[in-house]
């Protein structure tokens, strides 16, 4: 009985047996394993992509491209990576040319700002859109950071950044008229400030990506004597509340 393999499975056993020229009913196999003490179907030990995301989400950033159109018909092209450990977002610009140029100046800037805030990243997860070009994934690359493709048409594996652009268009761009570039990037700051350092995340037990949970109240008397104001983002397209001064 051959065990140098105890990760075999009783289909690979089966199928080695078959080149010998050898037909053994995959009954037979598993039944043989069995009395050997060998699990005949053991887990595979390839790491499964869920658990890929949850064992590097401290050093894992994702990023995507947002499309949206201004009221002069203007398509405009949005790019912004999100930190899968804090949630924190960083809007790398928005233009109406998304050249190579453009891009890589991105990257340069993304690199920048990761190491000015320390930060350890060492993956990075995108699509196969071709707006990134080659050079791209080298900038990130002599950073430390290594790209990593999700599948054709599988979004589900950059889900992070996806849910994140589903957030910004639900609370931002679906409810503003966006009358030009320059306005775009007035919104997209306001909304990132508030996104990294305001709004709860439930990935993060309610806090901020840039901001802790603050201390629970629990207090009858104070939570009854609460004086709460509130601050518009926006022109009052956000909104903020906050224990009053």
């Amino acid at each position: 009985m051959v065990r140098e393999n105890p990760s075999w499975g009783y289909r690979r056993v089966r199928g080695e047996l078959a080149t010998l020229g050898i037909r053994v009913a995959a009954s037979t196999v598993w039944e043989i394993l069995k009395h050997e003490g060998i699990d005949p179907a053991p887990e595979g030990t390839a790491t499964t992509w869920a658990a890929f995301l949850r064992s590097q989400a401290d050093v894992l950033l994702a990023c995507d491209f947002i499309e949206t159109v201004t009221l002069t018909g203007q398509r405009q092209y949005i790019l912004a990576v999100i930190e899968h450990a804090t949630r924190r977002v960083r809007v790398l610009g928005a233009t109406a040319h998304p050249t190579a140029a453009w891009v890589t100046q991105a990257a340069r800037n993304l690199v920048m700002d990761l190491e000015g805030a320390a930060a350890t990243a060492k993956y990075l997860i995108r699509d196969r859109d071709a707006k990134f070009p080659p050079v791209f994934d080298e900038i990130l690359a002599q950073a430390g950071i290594q790209v990593v493709l999700s599948g054709i048409r599988v979004p589900r594996m950059n889900s992070v950044m996806e849910r994140w652009v589903q957030t910004c268009r639900n609370e931002l761009l679906d409810r503003t008229l966006i009358w030009n570039q320059r306005h775009l990037l007035h919104a997209l700051h306001g909304y990132e400030t508030h996104y990294n350092n305001h709004r709860a995340h439930q990935a993060v037990q309610q806090a901020a990506p840039l901001r802790a949970v603050p201390e629970l109240i629990t207090d009858p008397r104070t939570i009854a004597d609460l004086g709460i104001s509130r601050n518009d983002r926006l022109g009052g397209v956000i909104h903020e509340y906050r224990h009053a001064a």
